[in-house]
């Protein structure tokens, strides 16, 4: 009898362990419930914070070629232009001369001359007599003025000294004034009746740097002119 209540008790626990396993009696499915039941309408998302906005940064302006001075020089220069510089006489011209055979523009210049009727002249009144012509041309050599002209013909200017003739009362004026910064004190302006010729410089076809430097020449002449004029071929 006990062995028989035995078996039954043995058999008893393995169909309890059994139905256990398979969840028969419920308890296996509390049991693989790890976590507890989701809600779905308990369920909201959260903002996800924005991202910090991204600065846009300006497209890169592209550098700038540099410039190659010379070769706009060198463009300029190739624009050509013809030019007149005048009117000289006497000592202008000579000093004129000079500062334009420096720039050794060979065939480019060539001059020439205007004759008017009448103008104004730089002088000293007529002297004495020929030994006072002499004294007054040593004082102006020891000044450094080598250009003049004594007049010799017969009349109301004789022996006078002609130092400079010149189309503008302005231009004699001017001359004279630089004459007194060399210590010459006597001479005068005065008008001029008789012909006399002026010389004209004409330069063909320089570039831009020869016009510059010749703008800045001019300023040494006072009473001169520059201009630009038509080419002549």
């Amino acid at each position: 009898m006990m062995r028989k209540l035995f078996w039954i008790l043995l058999l008893a626990n393995v169909v309890l362990f059994a139905a256990m396993q398979r969840g028969w009696l419920g308890l296996g499915e509390q049991a693989s419930q790890t976590q507890p039941a989701l809600h779905e309408d308990m369920i909201r998302l959260l903002d996800t914070p924005q991202s910090a906005p991204v600065a846009v940064l300006p497209a890169p302006v592209p550098a700038s070629a540099p410039v190659d001075v010379s070769s706009v020089v060198t463009a300029k220069s190739n624009t050509l232009a013809c030019l007149e510089w005048g009117d000289f006489s006497g000592s202008d011209l000579t000093r004129a001369t000079a500062a334009l055979t420096a720039l050794q523009l060979g065939d480019k210049l060539s001059q020439y001359q205007v004759e008017h009727d009448t103008g104004y002249w730089v002088y000293f009144p007529p002297l004495k007599n020929k030994a006072a012509v002499n004294r007054k041309i040593g004082e102006l050599k020891a000044r450094g003025i080598k250009e003049y002209f004594v007049v010799q013909n017969a009349g109301n200017l004789q022996n006078a000294i002609s130092l400079g003739v010149f189309k503008t009362q302005e231009a004699a004026q001017n001359f004279l004034d630089d004459l007194r910064t060399k210590g010459v004190r006597t001479a005068q302006v005065g008008e001029r009746a008789s012909k006399f010729e002026v010389t004209v410089f004409r330069l063909n076809g320089v570039g831009i740097l020869t016009e510059v430097k010749m703008a800045s020449l001019q300023k040494d002449f006072a009473g001169s002119e520059l201009k630009r004029v038509p080419c002549t071929h």
